[in-house]
């Protein structure tokens, strides 16, 4: 009975033994493909929110339509290169865990509750036949009612006048906050005004903007039951647009335009 009993354990261990190997081994063969879908996803996004995204075309050569470019938040500029990175395998969330290539927000001016800024980001410029500015695709995150939300904003050439927005990944409440996502919310926000008088001035209020609101280009149609994740996309666009973000890039390329 003993011997059956150790038969037992040691086909379960071998079984177990095997499984995992095959897991092991599915996961460390898939690792690239997982990284691979989700920089696609990203891209996509991206694309979209720039409103050249054909599903029919391959995502890699859609996105070389984009001037991917660094931007050092410290100086407000965009710079060329930083420590040798390669500007698509580089990460700006992955390095606010790094106090060498971060600055934390003081809790003073963080309405978007990012805790850490990275010190350069990154930008995607869509230009026209001539090379200028048709559209800037600018990153951006905050905190909704359960966590952060980033995603991206494209602006005219104007620099202050919405041409879409996107969301990524968020952890809002499904049928309420996680209407972030609903296309005719996000339609809503096309042709909107970001700064009046030099000040950010959108922000998505509660209830319909009434298009007699001699202020409609200044609101976004609140998200019905979700307050906080209205407040939370509020304040994300007042940083990062703010001189904290791109406020001072944003002024720059104005001038130089």
């Amino acid at each position: 009975m003993n011997d059956s009993i150790a038969k037992t354990i040691g086909v379960a261990f071998a079984v177990c033994l095997v499984c995992s190997l095959i897991v092991s081994t599915s996961a460390v063969s898939l690792r690239d493909l997982q990284k691979e879908n989700k920089l696609n996803d990203k891209r996509i996004k991206i694309l979209q929110v720039a409103d050249i995204y054909n599903p029919d075309e391959s995502i890699s050569e859609q996105f070389k339509k984009l001037d991917s470019k660094f931007i050092d938040f410290n100086l407000g500029i965009i710079v060329d290169e930083y420590n040798n990175q390669n500007i698509d395998e580089y990460d700006q969330i992955l390095v606010t865990r790094d106090p060498t290539q971060s600055s934390e927000v003081p809790a003073s001016e963080d309405i978007a509750i990012i805790k850490n800024r990275e010190n350069v980001g990154k930008i995607y410029i869509l230009r026209d036949e001539l090379g200028s500015i048709q559209k800037l695709i600018l990153p951006i995150r905050g905190y909704g009612l359960w966590g952060t939300l980033y995603g991206y904003i494209s602006i005219e050439d104007d620099f202050n006048t919405v041409s879409g927005i996107e969301f990524y990944e968020h952890k809002e409440t499904p049928g309420l906050g996680a209407e972030v996502d609903n296309p005719k919310w996000k339609t809503s926000w096309k042709g909107k005004k970001i700064y009046k008088d030099n000040q950010v001035a959108l922000s998505v209020i509660k209830g319909k903007v009434e298009q007699s609101d001699m202020q409609a280009q200044y609101k976004i149609d609140g998200l019905s039951g979700a307050t906080i994740t209205g407040r939370g996309v509020t304040n994300m666009v007042a940083y990062w647009f703010g001189d904290s973000g791109y406020a001072s890039l944003l002024r720059e390329l104005d001038y130089e335009s």
